[in-house]
């Protein structure tokens, strides 16, 4: 017969592998000295970008984490820590969490995962740095769209010209 505390820790060590290994972007932060009220208010505004935050102990964390191939990021985990799971754009988490660590003293963002890449904590402020994904993929577009745009209006241009050569002979 189990003891309750082992299956509380296994089921927690189960929920932070699979998380992981489901989403896309995870985020190691520190909130040691931050309010509940603050986490809550937290929590809201990553619910609103489609992430969630899954708090656990330190040290289950850490062998779920070197469980689950993560060793960089368990190396990032020390004293209040939680996870933060998204599947959504992690340029809109990351934005959320820089700006609440900014704000808040005690909070810290240790680190993170990029499908399966780490990241810093410099590389996470440099995410957070960068325009939304529709605006990056319109820019994209944009660019791809320019020189052909560029040949339909040269085109057009002479034969306007022609025309107008016509219309001053007549």
């Amino acid at each position: 017969m189990m003891k309750v505390g082992t299956l509380f820790r296994q089921k927690m060590a189960a929920s932070v592998k699979e998380g992981v290994a489901q989403r896309s972007s995870t985020f190691v932060v520190s909130y040691r000295g931050v309010s509940s009220a603050k986490m809550n208010v937290l929590r809201k505004d990553l619910k609103r970008k489609k992430a969630e935050v899954l708090v656990s102990k330190s040290s289950v964390a850490r062998i779920a984490l070197k469980e689950a191939k993560c060793e960089d990021l368990a190396n990032r985990v020390e004293g209040q820590m939680a996870l933060i799971l998204s599947d959504a754009d992690a340029c809109e988490v990351s934005k959320v969490l820089v700006k609440f660590a900014k704000d808040c003293e005690g909070f810290v963002v240790r680190g993170g995962m990029l499908d399966g890449a780490v990241l810093t904590e410099d590389q996470i402020k440099t995410l957070s740095d960068l325009p939304p994904r529709e605006v990056l993929l319109a820019t994209l577009l944009g660019l791809m769209a320019a020189p052909v745009s560029r040949f339909a209006g040269a085109l057009n241009g002479k034969t306007r010209d022609l025309m107008s050569i016509l219309k001053q002979k007549s």
